[in-house]
């Protein structure tokens, strides 16, 4: 058994603790990945999962998706409010709402308390979040760009018992996924729900593999040793953040920061630092944002934590696992009724994708660290099915994916070009997957040339998605950046803007095809149609998604202009299919 030093933590146990926790939470996602069947969890990788303590801080994650992380905390507390002392060996607990810790519907999280074997008391939690292709609403794919309340989102789940003393609640898990959002008017329940709970058995089986190894761990350690040092990792992490705090007060020379950045409808995200420099701590006030909005970019109390506790961990040059410790110095205000403190029933999808890229644009702005990334994460969603005009409900499918973009150049380094930027991080659909199980025929993946704002450190390129519908389906596309440009600091150029244009063959039940005489043209309609749409696409219809690229860094030096806007990054093969083959080579 290992002996903590009276003087403190052995430099050595905290970092092999640090990565055991880790390793714990790397595992998990792994179970997962390999027992999922749908694409967003399979391929897309679109989850994470994570330690908890028995308060409900976060302990450790493996690098997984940073805006759940941060807020799947704000979770796990709200289910431990509401159960208590009432949960019990064999017990998961499911949630997806906004207000109770949730970032936004499609985001279902799965919890379950770790008991030790001795004093039957919770020593930990193990907890997974999984993006859901589709849990019903107005639209397929649950990501509606034109929703303007919670309901028509979909199924929202404020605590359920999914797993009751070891057994499956499966009546209740269709309750809550098919009858309860169909109820509302114009809404269907959910389209897939065969994917939905094979994927959900799959979280709860990686909660447990979490269990096996957190107890491993406090077998070779005792329980005394283990909380010992998950409490030194997070005032490692705090320690971390204050020292970061103090540094830039320094180096900026003032202990106030701030920034102002807009979403694309004009409301503004504000944000006021002020820094204790003594104390390591700071108050981040974002008083001056806007009101709450009708659309879907509101974005929960948690989600905001997230895009903070993310800005933080990314600035800080030391290997330590993204912990609550990394809030502990820090004061959050939100204006309540803010687009940042939205009301109960606010529609918010949007805000968990879009609203999140553009606080950490703000705060990352705020501290001087880098150049804008694209500020998006470009959600599209295609599917069938929901209600007929007579109200009955009709089977389909839905698809969601985010799409790849530039990242911002910082001072000493260009942007990275076609990433999932910030506190995304997923993967896209691999392109021969997407075609197998879907009616789709990809026409175009690839960089955007040009897109990326010109400076000394040049902002990384756009990326360019155009498809063509095999048959008739609904396609929507949420996104930002599609009128107010990725900006460059301290002298570099705005990155292009994005665009979504629906390339729409002529139809005569349309009106779209002139007469015998007329010298037209009858080639395709090109339509822009704008940041945050759904359409009915046609069979052959194609959509052109155009990402933004990242901001640029530094005044353009003379004569290097060429040399910078040359710079590439060498190409490797990454994906599913590329997993697998290194995979096939290593053996």
């Amino acid at each position: 058994m290992a002996k903590i030093p009276k003087n403190g933590p052995d430099p050595i146990l905290l970092t092999l603790f640090a990565n055991r926790f880790m390793s714990v939470a790397e595992a998990m996602g792994r179970s997962l990945q390999q027992t999922a069947i749908s694409t967003n969890i399979k391929e897309r990788l679109d989850f994470s999962c994570a330690l908890f303590a028995p308060d409900g801080d976060l302990v450790a994650n493996a690098p997984f998706i940073p805006i759940h992380l941060g807020s799947m905390s704000f979770a796990v507390k709200y289910q431990m409010k509401l159960h208590g002392k009432d949960l019990k060996e064999g017990d998961v607990l499911m949630t997806n709402s906004p207000h109770a810790g949730g970032s936004h519907l499609p985001d279902i999280t799965l919890i379950t308390p770790v008991f030790d074997t001795n004093s039957n008391e919770i020593i930990f939690f193990t907890a997974s979040r999984g993006h859901h292709a589709d849990i019903g609403g107005i639209l397929p794919g649950s990501m509606p760009p034109t929703s303007v309340n919670i309901f028509e989102e979909g199924a929202e789940i404020v605590s359920f018992k999914i797993v009751n003393n070891g057994v499956f609640d499966k009546k209740g898990l269709y309750e809550y996924m098919i009858d309860k959002p169909s109820q509302y008017p114009g809404s269907s329940g959910c389209r897939n729900i065969k994917d939905v709970e094979s994927d959900i058995k799959a979280q709860i089986a990686a909660n447990h593999k979490g269990i096996q190894l957190i107890r491993a761990i406090v077998d070779d350690y005792s329980l005394e040793t283990v909380q010992e040092y998950m409490y030194h990792i997070r005032a490692n992490a705090e320690n971390s953040v204050r020292n970061l705090l103090r540094e830039v007060a320094k180096r900026a020379g003032s202990n106030v920061l701030t920034s102002l950045d807009y979403l694309d409808d004009g409301t503004p995200i504000q944000l006021r630092v002020e820094i204790d420099e003594k104390e390591g701590s700071a108050v981040l006030d974002f008083e001056g944002t806007g009101p709450e909005v009708r659309g879907n970019l509101n974005a929960p109390i948690s989600v905001v934590h997230s895009g903070v506790i993310y800005s933080m961990r990314a600035m800080l040059d030391v290997d330590i696992p993204l912990n609550a410790g990394c809030l502990v110095p820090l004061e959050i205000k939100l204006p309540q009724g803010s687009v940042l403190g939205p009301s109960r029933t606010a529609a918010v999808c949007g805000g968990n994708v879009s609203t999140s890229q553009r606080i950490i644009d703000v705060v990352l702005k705020a501290f001087h660290a880098c150049a804008a990334s694209q500020g998006c994460t470009n959600n599209l969603t295609f599917g069938t099915g929901g209600k007929d005009k007579n109200g009955v409900a009709v089977a389909g499918w839905g698809y969601y994916e985010t799409i790849a973009g530039g990242s911002g150049a910082g001072p000493g380094w260009h942007g990275t070009s076609g990433v999932h930027t910030h506190a995304t991080n997923t993967r896209i659909g691999d392109v021969e997957i997407l075609e197998r199980r879907y009616p789709i025929l990809m026409h175009r993946f690839g960089l955007r040339s040009g897109s990326g704002g010109n400076g000394k450190w040049r902002g990384g390129e756009g990326a360019i998605r155009e498809f063509e519908v095999m048959h008739g389906m609904q396609v929507s596309i949420l996104s930002e950046r599609r009128t107010r440009a990725p900006y460059g600091l301290e002298g570099g150029e705005p990155a292009m803007m994005g665009r979504n244009t629906w390339v729409k063959q002529r139809r005569q039940e349309d009106g779209d095809i002139p007469d015998a005489d007329s010298k037209e043209n009858l080639g395709p309609r090109h339509i822009n149609i704008g940041g945050k749409a759904t359409v009915f696409m046609g069979k052959g219809d194609r959509f052109l998604i155009e990402t933004p690229g990242g901001g640029g860094w530094g005044v353009p030096e003379p004569g290097k202009e060429e040399e910078v806007k040359g710079h590439k990054i060498a190409w490797e093969a990454r994906g599913s299919f590329a997993e697998r083959a290194a995979t096939q080579a290593s053996f």
